[in-house]
């Protein structure tokens, strides 16, 4: 199933979402707690300056007196206090800033992390089916892009969003304060501003959810220029990737202007309402003044704090924008959780024993359904025997082999070890039987030790020796500076395709398995690397029950069963004496097609 197809409807379910994101944020609970407390004064002290107004223009301008708890400050005491008073508030606000942005930041970088961890540990476990579906730039996109989204700005906005709001109470207790006439015009101002909030919903996920299957396509498009260049220079595809990339790069443009243009007005809307609203507020206190109702000092505090209130206002209208944007990414995380592997480890029995034998039995597989791959599959294998699979290419060699470590379930049919179907045996303890020898065998940037380490990582010296002679490459490693710990840089980029295949087998060998695959493990080298590699497969395969998907005829020579497949059945099985003798028969025409040529070779 493609990650961009999940539809779980939950986005604006924040009961929901805020239910599964909470044992996140429960670890955190203290310092999230302190975080909030410390945005309250930070926002009440927004309203200082505008609250000082007053006393500063009726008092120390306009010779006034000004009582508060029944005690008279006097012009001089005013005019003395008050300037170093804000600086004083300004201080505080500061520190109180960095504190509150500090604690906010490492709390959500905190939760983000956690995601992070808990998603790969999803997605490792995750099944072939999975990465066959999703490009690797659409699963970058959601597996590292969707948790910063989701939490790495939930604190702050929500910080920010009662910061802005009590700054908001505290203006709103100043107008009040100085004239509540004045300040019902201020308090309607500030619902209408709030009204458009009501339209932007469902758009803001539309868009982040197209804007991150765009995204996604641009990273494997950046992922395929990387891996394939070679191919894009020998096939001249450099302007087809161009233009692929400029298109969906614009396409992003698009998608993002798409919001701009459906939100953008926000603000000049909020500014539109707010100048109507001070507008209206002049007249009224022109008239209140005239009338003596309200001082001078009052009504530049009241304009003060109205003015100072459009801040927050525009702030906490962003910042529900924001958590509207958030909740989209919390649940577009929570859908990764919920996502569901088609290969279930549900089973109880531990593989700890070398199978006497393997059966294939009546096995039908499709990878969706649309189309049956594999039909009524039966053969049987006995341990030490080797069986050599042949067909032409498309018709279900390799989803053969794939089916033994379950990097896929069948579809009906069984896979029984000596009678047990391989179901029954837990996932872990299955692949630890099985080593798989690819065409293209992926290594890990690193040593050649760590790569040969990952088929057993408590390996001795002796064994890492012993396999790495078995391997044939010792020759080769002594040609090496720092020998076996040498960097090979990501998948192996600076060895040949012989010297990557010698080490995989040294990885396949030291884990030492009863059970051992090899997809057409020398298909793609040449004959001097495939003599090499060829001995190196002889030593793997000692005394283990091998399955081969072969282009090579000793390696079919000496397999103690040939099968056929053509179209995803099985049309003829036997040994190669058996097979050849068949008149017209498929391996006899596959062989006079494919392998005659090698004959004069085989010794």
């Amino acid at each position: 199933m493609r990650l961009d197809n999940i539809k779980t409807d939950k986005a604006f379910d924040y009961g929901y979402l805020l239910k599964r994101i909470y044992p996140y944020i429960k670890p955190l609970m203290f310092r999230i707690f302190i975080t909030f407390i410390l945005a309250i004064p930070l926002g009440l002290l927004d309203g200082a300056t505008a609250f000082v107004l007053k006393p500063y223009i009726d008092v120390v301008v306009n010779g006034q007196t000004f009582e508060i708890w029944n005690y008279t400050l006097t012009r001089d005491f005013l005019a003395m206090w008050i300037p170093p008073g804000i600086v004083i508030f300004a201080g505080v606000q500061g520190v109180l800033r960095y504190l509150n942005t500090y604690l906010s930041d490492w709390i959500s970088l905190t939760i983000a992390n956690s995601i992070k961890v808990d998603l790969f540990r999803k997605l490792i476990y995750l099944d072939s089916k999975f990465y066959d579906d999703n490009s690797s730039g659409l699963v970058i996109s959601r597996f590292l892009g969707d948790p910063d989204a989701a939490s790495k700005q939930l604190i702050n906005s929500i910080k920010t969003l009662i910061t802005s709001f009590t700054s908001a109470l505290g203006l709103v207790f100043v107008l009040l304060y100085n004239s509540w006439e004045l300040a019902v015009v201020g308090v309607i101002v500030l619902v209408c501003a709030f009204l458009p909030m009501a339209f932007l919903r469902k758009k803001i996920k539309q868009v982040s959810n197209k804007s991150t299957v765009v995204g996604g396509d641009i990273t494997t498009s950046f992922n395929e220029t990387y891996k394939g260049n070679k191919v894009i220079s020998g096939y001249n595809l450099q302007e087809d990737m161009y233009i692929k990339v400029k298109r969906l790069i614009h396409e992003t443009f698009s998608l993002q202007m798409s919001l701009t243009k459906r939100t953008g007005w926000l603000s000049p809307i909020m500014y539109i309402i707010a100048s109507v609203g001070i507008a209206f507020v002049m007249l009224v206190g022109n008239n209140l003044i005239i009338s003596g109702k309200l001082t001078t000092g009052s009504f530049a505090s009241f304009i003060t704090s109205l003015l100072l209130l459009y801040k927050p206002v525009k702030t906490i209208g962003q910042d529900l924008t924001n958590m509207q944007s958030i909740f989209v990414a919390i649940n577009r995380v929570f859908e990764l959780f919920d996502f569901n592997t088609r290969v279930f480890d549900n089973g109880k029995k531990e593989l700890n024993f070398i199978p006497a034998s393997i059966e294939f039995k009546d096995v039908c597989f499709s990878y969706n359904k649309d189309k049956e791959i594999l039909h009524n599959i039966s053969f049987n294998i006995n341990h030490g025997q080797t069986i050599a699979i042949v067909g032409n290419s498309g018709g279900g060699k390799s989803t053969i082999v794939n089916l033994l470590p379950r990097f896929y379930d069948i579809n009906s049919g069984e896979i029984l070890f000596d009678g047990i179907n391989i179901k029954d045996f837990t996932l872990t303890s299955l692949r630890n039987s099985i080593s798989e020898v690819f065409q293209d065998n992926f290594l890990f940037s690193g040593t050649i030790k760590d790569n040969i380490l990952i088929g057993k990582k408590d390996a001795t010296n002796e064994e890492i020796e012993k396999v790495i002679k078995a391997s044939h490459l010792d020759d080769f490693i002594k040609t090496l500076e720092n020998g076996i710990n040498s960097q090979i840089g990501e998948n192996g980029v600076s060895l040949s395709g012989g010297q990557r295949q010698r080490i995989a087998i040294a990885r396949a060998m030291i884990k030492n398995t009863p059970i051992v695959v090899l997809d057409e493990a020398t298909s793609a080298l040449d004959n001097k690397s495939e003599k090499i590699v060829q001995k190196a497969l002889d030593n793997l395969m000692k005394d283990k029950t091998v399955f081969v998907i072969a282009h090579r005829l000793s390696t079919i020579f000496n397999a103690d069963k040939i099968i056929v497949v053509e179209n995803g059945k099985i049309i003829e099985q036997g040994t190669h004496e058996q097979l050849i003798n068949i008149p017209e028969g498929k391996y006899r025409n596959l062989y006079n097609m494919q392998f005659k040529s090698q004959e004069s070779l085989i010794v």
